[in-house]
């Protein structure tokens, strides 16, 4: 037999003819290799070997794995391929060997089926069924054991499977050479199961040289990672998003969100629960690549953020872009199919194969639609994330390095709005970014497609079109302008409230609650109007692109039918799901416009930003030596704080401060003297000279910096636990006694800027910060003006001329008694250093340090007086009987440390978020829905909505009633009553929408005016327990909020939705609860009704029609149940039912997702506010750590609530598809006069979209239940308890009360919450109207907290205070504070300008305000200014200095003239020149009144009328200077002590 012949032959044995011995070798090996049936023998022997070998080896482990216990350590007990516990990466070697013999194990089960299905007939037959059964069962063991080679980490293929594979590679090629051998001799005559065989063989070829390489080589492509391989993320996080790992398929379906979603089903998610982001996704990986890609120097680039995001993120750009067009091309075949499929019922059905190619096309492109389109929105969601999270991080780090004009041109407040909202902005675009370039195409498609169908009559539809663009544009434009105010009165609105949150102290103090809270409320009511104008404009569009559909066909049959084309079932539906296709660039075209011209404006503005002046890095020249002998110099300098004004604020400095001195820093208020420290760290802008600096430098600011941390962490600041220096710092700073009293010690909880610690004790903590450290050079910013003259005197001489001896220490301070110690004293005014010295030398030269020396010699003759008399009378000076126990009770303006917990075990002062789980309750959604009308606003709306729905069905029965073919069709009644239907249609929807608005506005605004009502009422431990930025985003509102994408949700007929547009994403900026509750929760409230009107509305259609789909609504409905309230399979636990699958996870992200907001917002307020510090200490790093930190953990939570959204809208999307595909396959093979034609039309113009509405249905409800997380996190804050009413009715004070002044305090106690220790321990005293009370002790020994019992910032315990008769405790709290004047321990100024700070109600004249300025040594200053009284004051008054600060303070008591007066500390931070002449003007301009005044200089009280000394919450002594000073008492040992420190140490 010949050759050719053999490769034909299905024979499996030939007769051998041949005269030699090597000619029938020939013959032989000719038949095995060319013959098909001897190569199926081969390839299935070499198959069996090895399925098996694999066989033996399985069964030999298993058997001694189970049998043989004992042997456990036997490597026969270890898995197949070995294992291995340390992590791995997957390269691409392994993918495709497992995706090729993936493939092939496919093929072979394929053709295993084909042959079994074609019968067995002949021994060929059974060979070949025998043949591919063997094939089959091989490549499916192979593909299982490859796979399984990742599971235990393998890294080199076994011997055996390589083997395999070489000699596979053999067979095949063979087999390939006379496959190909075979098509060139037979050609066309070959066998059909021949020709089948050789394509699969050349099919093979490749993959089994693929593999033979792949044997050769011997590495799986797995990389086992042991652990000093691991990178820091990779062994940090262990608990990482499957994402990280997932296959291809994995990911393209959502199957690593499973776990995620699993664990939540079965209980509430917890923060620590939610796997960490992919460490390719995570902040600092993201940080990196911005860097990298951001312009160099020399680069000239006009937009430096847009380049640098195009350079990071172009790929993701194009890849989705790609995914678009995608589904751009499948979204048509749809529509188009309807003709078909209306034409093929209404034929004779012959050929069902056409039917079934109908139905697997549309089922076809069905899936690939949805893949697509879900795809493309978790895409551009990611790369969002991706883009915020980069952003952020440089953000950041640009905050570190602004300069200090940079960092007040911006603001603070504008700073976090940059992060908070103009990168949100930029994250959003994403999802419109591809609409502007498709818009043109879509609409070509749309528009040819529509021709082919209604010929010349389109041009009515282009017209319409044309039109609606044009109305689109116009209304964005407009929406651009109101969105416009809506930002500035948003801004306006923020900045009022943070600085009342900020404040609410002082504001409590001045009962100022009204006035600011007004002041809110007006800027809310303008944000309010605009907000209504958008609302209603957006109403507006809403309309429009809703009866687009409908009118746009009622205007396209009527020139039709007036150009006489034909209407048929066909041509209508067909037009009919065009018109909805048309919707899409209707919508996306101007909101994409709108989105991205935001995005220009937040680009803009982040570029600014970006792009601002940085520090001078080379201002400081730092380094170890400089001679050896100098630590601190400055030649000839002169500094701005304006980095381009030429204005000055330090000129002609001149200084040299050697190593280990110490050189203090004097002058008056506004000299500057914290400007010369800020020189020398750096902070100036320098215009000239040099400044070096040897070593590294500590700083401990004016203004205390405090973080919210436990106390240990605050004076670590990140260093590493030094045990014996720690305890070294906290002794030195006398905050040994603070620590003991306190509960938990120093793991006590520090609350938001240090809102529980008195004044002296954050300036202790930030001392022992700063020494902790062990700098070289210490830069002190007036330390000493917070603290008591003994405390201040043991820093002095423990800590300064202790701790620090060696050290170089630059000090600040307005306390003349430590300068007899000062190596070098720097005089300053005006900028300048006016004289340099020695004390000695200083005060012989007379001149300004003479001034000031003269004015503390002044305010000590008193004591010094004080002090010969008490020594007449006494031989010993009194000793400090509680000098050991020197910190008293602590509390922090008044709020005790050791009370920051109310249960002793927790240290946590500021608690966690309160979060609930679980489902949002029915009580949320009744109060929001019945806010504004009760239950009648409800009614309305849902019985507007439902006869809404029946009015579009209506016009579609009328579409397929008129286009049969039973019917005699009338045009003008067709069009008339079409038209009459359409008109209805839109009259209700005008009025659903507008309702719908209205409602949602009302209940928005009364929200608002309730959760401002409860936070001004709120009583004043609430705020410190309580962190601004958790209450800002309760109340703040993103200025983006307002762009809505409603891609899908625009409705043809009212009983379906666009099918055209598919991905389904609201784009809105509003992740703050206000904002949720202004405009997403009514829209998303009304279209969730919709959904499920239109949802039932397409499955009573389709099972009109198609009866046997009813039978899949049951399998819907349960689905839908499970997804979003829970398995009807758990009803033995209810927790579970309750919960729902999806829904559960997905609720809890959101709640996670907005708590983890709040922290990565203040962490990024609290670093701008201390960056000076923090520049100082080098601590870069670690704060940008703590931001990436922050930012991941909201980022994978944003990550997985994006995930778990695409995860059910594919797989409810891809349920709807098969519903749809066998609903129409039902359609199509039940006979004509069960379906007629043109309801097969109406069906599937129905039908097309339920893929779209079971998706919507079940997600818009679930989306509507997070959003309640909003109202549910609103009523958390407006449930909270008030204080005191403000005003009592039937309990007025009399118009001139207090009269006279007298105060009566009896068996006084306080504590600051239930169950805690008290503060104040039975305080019982009396006072004379018009006495002067001094008021003096340890710092934290109850002073401050006295002054806030008498404003009622903390109510009594126990007892009771009487003024003039009158209990304070029943009078009502504005008509008490009302009547006080207070100047606080902490200057506090608002943004605005000087008059809007003296008076802030604006009660007086310019010629009041003036003379109160006058009065407080500022009228010189103000005078100076271009803008007199209206001269600006910055967010904080960072633009005065702290000592004018405090002369504003007690410029607006001096306006309040009030008859009672409370001084805290209010002259700490001036000179003692001006302190004495503010004293003197005090005592003449309040000469009648009761002045109580707490004050650590002892010159302050010693003239008062009675001293009052409290130590540890007790009135320990309370009489006259004199006599206290006669015998031994605590104020005679605080006399003696002050009177010492000149003296020397």
């Amino acid at each position: 037999m010949s050759s050719a012949s053999w490769l034909t032959s299905l024979e499996c044995s030939t007769s051998l003819d041949s005269s030699s011995f090597l000619s029938l070798v020939a013959q032989w090996l000719s038949f095995i290799l060319l013959s098909p049936c001897p190569q199926r023998l081969l390839f299935s022997s070499i198959d069996l070997l090895f399925v098996f070998s694999i066989t033996v080896f399985a069964a030999q482990k298993l058997y001694f794995r189970f049998i043989s216990e004992a042997n456990s350590s036997s490597s026969v007990n270890k898995p197949l391929l070995g294992n291995d516990k340390s992590q791995l990466r997957v390269g691409l070697w392994f993918k495709l060997s497992l995706y090729l013999t993936a493939i092939l194990a496919i093929i072979y089960t394929a053709l295993c089926v084909l042959a079994f299905t074609r019968g067995i007939k002949s021994s060929w037959e059974l060979i070949d069924v025998v043949f591919r059964v063997v094939q089959a069962t091989t490549f499916t063991v192979m593909s299982v054991l490859v796979a399984h080679e990742k599971k235990v980490k393998a890294i080199v293929h076994p011997m055996s499977l390589r083997i395999f594979w070489v000699v596979n590679f053999v067979i095949a090629a063979l087999c390939a050479a006379s496959a190909i051998t075979r098509l060139i001799i037979v050609g066309k005559d070959l066998d059909p199961t021949l020709r089948m065989d050789d394509i699969v063989s050349q099919v093979n070829l490749p993959v089994s040289a693929f593999l033979f390489i792949v044997a050769i080589k011997g590495p799986t492509g797995i990389r086992v990672l042991k652990e000093p391989e691991l990178d820091s993320n990779t062994s940090m996080e262990s608990n990482v998003s499957g994402y990280a790992t997932a296959s291809l398929f994995s990911r393209a379906t959502w199957l690593w969100m499973n776990p995620v979603l699993s664990k939540g089903y079965k209980s509430p998610l917890k923060m620590e629960e939610v796997p960490s982001l992919p460490p390719d996704h995570q902040a600092e990986t993201m940080a990196q690549l911005f860097e990298m890609n951001w312009p160099r120097p020399g680069e000239n680039v006009n937009n430096a953020v847009r380049t640098t995001l195009i350079r990071c993120f172009w790929k993701e750009i194009a890849f989705t872009g790609f995914l678009a067009v995608v589904r751009l091309s499948v979204m048509y075949i749809g529509p188009v199919l309807i003709q078909s499929f209306v034409g093929f019922t209404s034929g004779k059905k012959n050929n069902p194969a056409e039917g079934y190619y109908l139905i697997l096309t549309l089922l076809i492109s069905k899936v690939i639609e949805v893949l697509s389109s879900h795809q493309f929105n978790f895409q551009s969601l990611k790369l969002g994330m991706l883009i915020r999270s980069s952003v952020i991080s440089a953000m950041y780090k640009k905050g570190l390095r602004l300069s200090c004009s940079s960092r007040q041109a911006h603001g603070v407040g504008q700073i976090v709005s940059y992060m908070a909202v103009d990168v949100q902005q930029l994250s959003d675009m994403m999802l419109q970014l591809h609409f502007l370039w498709m818009m043109p195409l879509q609409l070509a498609i749309a528009l040819a497609l529509l021709y082919g169908y209604m010929g010349v009559s389109i041009l009515a539809a282009l017209v319409a079109l044309i039109a609606v663009l044009i109305f689109t544009l116009m209304i964005s434009r407009w929406n651009n302008i109101f969105q416009f105010n809506v930002m500035k009165n948003r801004d306006l609105r923020m900045k009022a409230t943070n600085e009342l949150l900020n404040n609410m102290r002082v504001i409590k103090f001045q009962a100022w609650e009204e006035h600011f809270s007004k002041k809110i409320q007006s800027f809310r009511d303008l944000e309010y109007g605009w907000l209504s104008k958008f609302t209603y404009l957006f109403c507006w569009n809403m309309i429009v692109l809703w009866s687009v559909p409908i009118l746009m066909a009622a205007l396209t049959f009527a020139v039709a039918i007036l150009l006489r084309v034909p209407l048929d079932a066909g041509k209508v539906f067909t037009a009919t799901t065009i018109f909805k296709i048309l919707q899409e660039p209707i919508r996306t075209f101007p909101q994409a416009l709108i989105s991205i011209s935001q995005a220009t404006i937040s680009l803009g503005r982040l570029d600014r930003y970006m792009t601002s002046q940085e520090l001078e890095s080379d201002s400081v020249e730092r380094g170890e030596g400089f001679g050896g002998r100098i630590a601190v110099e400055v030649k000839d300098g002169n500094f701005s704080w304006d980095d381009d004004s030429g204005g000055t604020v330090l000129k002609d400095v001149n200084l040299e401060i050697k190593k280990g001195h110490l050189a203090a820093i004097v002058g008056t208020v506004g000299s500057g003297k914290s400007s010369l420290l800020a020189s020398i760290l750096g902070e100036l802008h320098k215009v000239s000279g040099e400044v070096r600096v040897c070593g590294t430098t500590g700083y401990v600011a004016q203004t205390s910096w405090i973080q919210n941390a436990t106390i240990q962490e605050n004076i670590l600041f990140g260093s590493p636990m030094n045990r014996a220096r720690y305890e070294e710092a906290i002794r030195v700073c006398c905050l040994v006694k603070d620590l003991e009293i306190m509960d938990h010690g120093d793991q006590t909880e520090i609350g938001e800027r240090g809102i529980n610690l008195s004044g002296g004790q954050k300036q202790r903590i930030q001392l022992a910060r700063a020494i902790y450290q062990d700098c070289d050079t210490y830069l002190l910013d007036d330390v000493f003006s917070a603290v008591d003259a003994h405390t201040g005197s043991e820093i002095f001489k423990e800590c300064v001329r202790g701790a620090l001896k060696d050290k170089t220490i630059v000090l600040v301070t307005h306390q003349v008694d430590f300068l007899h110690n000062a190596d070098l004293i720097l005089v300053m005014r005006d900028g300048k250093i006016v004289q340099s010295g020695r004390y000695e030398e200083l005060l012989e030269s007379g001149m300004d340090f003479g001034a000031l020396v003269a004015a503390h010699e002044t305010s000590m003759e008193l004591v010094d007086m004080s002090t010969t008399t008490s020594g007449g009378n006494s031989q010993q000076t009194p000793r400090l009987p509680y000098a050991n126990s020197s910190q008293g009770q602590p509390n922090g303006e008044g709020k005790s440390l050791g009370q920051s917990a109310s249960v002793k075990g927790n240290a946590k002062l500021i608690e966690d978020e309160e979060r609930a789980t679980g489902r949002v309750n029915f009580d949320v959604y009744r109060q929001y829905c019945t806010e504004a009308y009760g239950w009648w606003g409800v009614a309305a709306v849902i019985l507007v909505s439902v006869v809404w729905q029946f009015s579009l069905m209506g016009s579609d029965y009328w579409l397929a009633y008129e286009t049969s073919k039973n019917h005699t069709f009338s045009p003008s009644l067709f069009i008339n009553i079409y038209s009459i239907i359409a008109s209805v249609s839109c009259t209700l929807l005008v009025f659903r929408s507008f309702l719908v608005t209205f409602l949602g506005l009302k209940t928005a605004q009364s929200f608002f005016n309730q959760i401002l009502c409860s936070i001004s009422h709120a009583p004043m431990s609430f705020f410190d327990t309580t962190p601004s930025g958790r209450l800002l985003t309760r109340v703040s509102v993103s200025h983006a909020y307002l762009i809505v994408r409603i891609d899908l949700l625009v409705e043809e007929k009212g009983t379906k939705l666009l099918y055209a547009s598919t991905d389904k994403r609201f784009i809105f900026q509003a992740s703050t609860d206000q904002a949720s509750v202004d405009f997403l929760i009514p829209l998303f409230l009304a279209m969730t009704l919709t959904m499920y009107f239109t949802l039932l509305g397409i499955l009573v259609i389709t099972c009109q029609y198609a009866w046997p789909t009813i039978f899949l609504i049951i399998p819907l409905a349960w689905l839908n149940i499970w997804y979003r309230k829970g398995s009807l399979t758990s009803l033995a636990n209810p927790s579970l039912c309750v919960q729902g699958y999806y829904l559960a996870s997905s609720r809890e992200l959101s709640r996670l997702d907005s708590i983890t907001k709040a922290p990565a917002i203040h962490h990024f307020s609290e670093t701008i506010t201390g960056v000076m510090t923090i520049r100082c200490f080098g601590k870069h790093d670690r704060f940008v750590q703590g931001n990436i930190d922050r930012v991941n953990a909201n980022l994978r939570m944003d990550f997985h609530n994006n995930g778990s959204n695409e995860w059910l809208g594919f797989r409810l999307e891809l349920i709807g598809s098969f519903v749809l595909c066998v609903s129409t396959m039902f359609m199509v093979f039940l006979p004509s006069s069960i379906v007629r034609p043109e309801n097969v039309g109406l069906s599937l113009s129905y039908g097309l979209p339920l893929n779209t509405v079971l998706f919507w249905a079940v997600y818009m409800s679930c989306f509507v239940e997070n959003r309640m997380v909003a109202v549910e996190r609103l009523k958390q804050f407006i449930n909270i308890p008030s204080e005191a009413a403000w005003k009592i009715t039937e309990s007025l004070p009399s118009p001139n009360w207090p009269s006279h002044g007298n105060i009566e305090i009896e068996d006084l106690q306080v504590r600051y919450r239930p169950n805690t220790p008290l503060v104040l321990k039975g305080i019982s005293l009396s006072i004379h109207g018009g006495e002067k009370i001094g008021v003096v002790g340890r710092t934290g020994g109850g002073k401050s907290t006295l002054i806030q019992v008498f404003f009622r910032l903390v109510e009594p315990s126990a007892g009771k205070i009487m003024i003039d008769g009158v209990d304070i405790c029943k009078l009502g709290l504005h008509d008490l504070r009302s009547r006080f004047g207070i100047i606080p321990q902490d200057p506090v100024l608002f943004e605005g300008t000087v008059r809007s700070n003296i008076d802030p109600i604006g009660l007086y004249s310019d010629e009041e305000i003036w003379k109160s300025l006058d009065r407080c040594q500022l009228m010189d200053v103000v005078a100076a200014k271009p803008e007199k009284l209206d001269a600006s004051v910055v967010d904080s008054g960072d633009n005065w200095s702290v000592g004018q600060r405090q002369l504003l303070c007690l410029g607006r008591v001096m306006l309040k003239r009030s008859r009672i007066l409370f001084m805290d500390e209010a002259t700490a931070s001036v000179d003692s020149q001006t302190d004495a002449v503010i004293q003197k003007i005090i005592r003449e301009d309040f000469l009648d009144c009761t002045i109580i005044t707490i004050a650590h200089r002892i010159p302050t009280v010693i003239d008062c009328s009675r001293v009052l000394v409290i130590d540890a919450g007790l009135a320990k002594e309370f009489d006259t200077p004199s006599n206290l000073l006669e015998r031994p008492s605590l104020f005679a040992a605080l006399v003696q002590e002050y009177a010492n420190r000149s003296s020397g140490f």
